[in-house]
């Protein structure tokens, strides 16, 4: 395992001779060569690789016999030489019954034997024809020239620190897998030796079932499927290799291929811990089904990386769908929950007006766009909405007459109220000069809007919809007791890389074409509080992601952050790789992200009820409980003593 948590995996399908085992050994140590030239610390080969899968009673031949017990020779001492963890597909007799099993080498020996559980005998397959399956003891069983070589199901392989769980193809298709109680059992890795034929449809559904068990088991899964060379009598197999990690498929090999076929891979061990120590249920769920008494094998494996490589993705926007479908109905999805979290407090709260701050701005704009389609959906009269904008010194003719324009364009009620007067009268009573442009005034303005909207909802009894935004809260970029307060916040859940899209979302759905314009244009519109005078043109002076950094960098901290809470040595490393040739810069904001994440803790700690969209949350109430008076110097200089 790396510095990062990562352990290298891979999964290989070597090109097949049906019953040459020296030529398929020669092979599969082809493909070991080449993962361990990658840096792969394991390699799985597929079901019965030494043989092939399709040998039928030849796996009963005494010739045949003989042969595999010659190549696991080969095979074990060709894994000292590479220095990586093989796992090959065998045949092995023990008391005069004949198993299908996986053949763990390592540091040129046979150092476990796991058998398949469940043995198909329907459809295409006969697998009780040539073979026993486990009884689930654990045991001794001879292999080529090694002796004593433990022989059972309940076998965790442990490698360089890491646990790794084995079965065999149809073990994954059953009920309850043994990949489930081997994952309680605290294996972080499963291996799958499969030789799966392919028909029709069925590779989609494959490929759920192996995300889907890497989800139930909280694990890697690396899946390798028989291929090319086995016998096409009556199956054809397309050699699939897959490498999945907690209900996300990492990597996948191409299909149909005659040529060998070697998919590697970086899980993250460090992620996978963190969710199992952070989900209760994980050990309430151990502690009462793991009974058996497991193996444990421990081996070592060589980890030499050339060089500083990641194989895996890092997506630069974690919250951000990447596929224009996936986006689409994840923006439907998140827009729903929050129509349905607005419409029950309007419910709840037996008002039929919302009161809205609208600047021109993406986060008022989608406030105001989820209350149009909550009202439409409760068959409410749209102007219950009150959209109020309030131009102060730094408002801008943009934001201005986009904030007018989509108003009118939705239909609801629409009230102006300058700001100007009352905040320079504020700055007379508290003796503030309107000429120093720091914090005070700044923030009077912020107050002076938050106190015209809760007014206003007074007068109609109503209630103030917030605006503010998850990255917002992370870094506490808002007034406390300003815009930091509503009645309700209905951004609360959403980061600020999203909201963009789910405003783009709108265009889309929206039948207005002045709306369309008007959105359009807001998407287009740097991010800004507009609290300080305009430029000399008229255009904003003051933007956001210059003064407390790109948003894009911190979304991606906060989601590492809470989602898998690492270190910001590895948050820092990741971004690196999602960002490349932005180093000094993440450098740079990583530092502001941690020192104002905890230093602004306090506005979190009282915020309004709001709700939850995604895995990411900052609820004091819910997903993040965290004391307002926390320290946050081990994150900003190391934990090193």
């Amino acid at each position: 395992m790396t510095e990062h948590g990562f352990f290298r995996v891979a999964a290989g399908v070597p090109s097949v001779n049906v019953a040459d085992c020296k030529g398929n050994a020669e092979a599969i140590l082809a493909v070991a060569a080449e993962a361990a030239r990658r840096g792969a610390e394991l390699v799985v080969t597929p079901e019965m690789s030494v043989t092939a899968y399709t040998c039928g009673d030849l796996f009963h031949n005494a010739v045949m016999a003989e042969g595999v017990a010659n190549v696991v020779d080969f095979l074990a001492r060709g894994s000292e030489a590479l220095g990586i963890a093989l796992v090959v597909g065998v045949p092995v007799t023990k008391c005069g019954c004949q198993y299908n099993c996986a053949a763990v080498m390592a540091g040129g020996r046979v150092v476990a034997v796991i058998p398949k559980s469940y043995l198909p005998n329907y459809n295409e397959f006969y697998e009780r024809r040539w073979w026993h399956p486990a009884d689930g003891s654990l045991s001794t069983v001879s292999v080529g020239s090694f002796y004593d070589v433990p022989f059972g199901c309940d076998q965790l392989i442990e490698i360089n620190g890491v646990k790794v769980g084995i079965e065999l193809c149809e073990d994954l298709w059953t009920a309850i897998p043994p990949s489930s109680r081997h994952s309680l059992a605290g294996a972080e890795v499963m291996l799958n030796l499969s030789a799966s034929d392919d028909v029709a449809g069925k590779y989609a559904y494959l490929r759920g079932l192996v995300a889907q068990q890497s989800a139930r088991c909280m694990a890697a899964y690396v899946y390798a499927g028989a291929g090319y060379g086995e016998s096409s009598t009556d199956l054809v197999f397309d050699g699939k290799a897959i490498i999945a990690e907690n209900g996300r498929i990492l990597r996948e090999g191409v299909r149909w291929q005659s040529k060998t076929q070697l998919v590697v891979a970086d899980v993250d061990i460090e992620a996978l811990r963190r969710d199992r120590m952070h989900t209760t249920t994980w050990g309430d769920t151990a502690a009462r089904e793991v009974n058996a008494h497991y193996n444990i094998v421990k081996v070592a494996a060589r980890v030499d990386v050339a060089g500083d490589t990641l194989l895996r993705d890092v997506d630069p926007m974690p919250f951000v769908p990447a596929g224009d479908d996936d986006m689409e109905a994840r923006c439907s999805e998140i827009t729903n929950i929050q129509v349905a979290g607005l419409a029950r407090r309007l419910d709840a709260t037996r008002t039929k007006h919302l009161v809205v701050g609208i600047s021109g701005g993406l986060d008022s704009t989608l406030a105001l766009l989820i209350a149009v389609k909550t009202y439409d959906r409760l068959g409410l009269d749209r102007k219950g909405i009150v959209g109020v904008t309030m131009p102060g010194f730094g408002t801008t003719g943009r934001t201005y007459n986009n904030a007018l324009t989509l108003m009118r364009a939705l239909g609801i009620t629409i009230r102006e109220i300058p700001i100007a007067d009352a905040v320079n009268l504020h700055f007379r009573d508290i003796g503030h000069d309107p000429s120093v442009t720091d914090v005070t005034y700044e923030n009077s303005q912020a107050r002076e809007r938050t106190q015209i909207l809760m007014d206003i909802a007074n007068q109609t009894g109503g209630m103030v919809l917030g605006t503010g935004d998850l990255s917002e809260l992370a870094l506490g970029w808002a007034t406390y007791n300003g815009d930091h307060m509503s009645m309700y916040g209905v951004n609360a859940g959403v980061p600020k890389t999203l909201v963009r899209h789910l405003v783009k979302y709108f265009v889309a759905i929206t039948d207005s074409e002045e709306a369309r314009t008007a959105l359009a244009d807001i998407i287009d519109t740097p991010i800004s509080p507009e609290l300080t005078p305009a430029a000399a043109d008229g255009t904003i002076a003051q933007r956001t992601e210059d003064l407390v950094g790109p948003y894009e960098l911190h979304d991606f901290f906060l989601y590492y952050t809470l989602r898998y809470g690492f270190t910001p040595a590895k948050i820092e490393y990741l971004a690196c790789r999602a960002f490349p040739g932005r180093e000094e810069e993440i450098k740079k904001w990583i530092k502001v992200f941690f020192r104002r994440f905890f230093n602004q803790q306090f506005k979190r700690s009282c915020l309004p009820d709001g709700p939850k969209v995604g895995s990411v949350c900052l609820s004091p109430r819910g997903d993040w409980r965290m004391p307002s008076d926390a320290s946050s110097s081990m994150w900003l200089n190391g934990p090193r003593v």
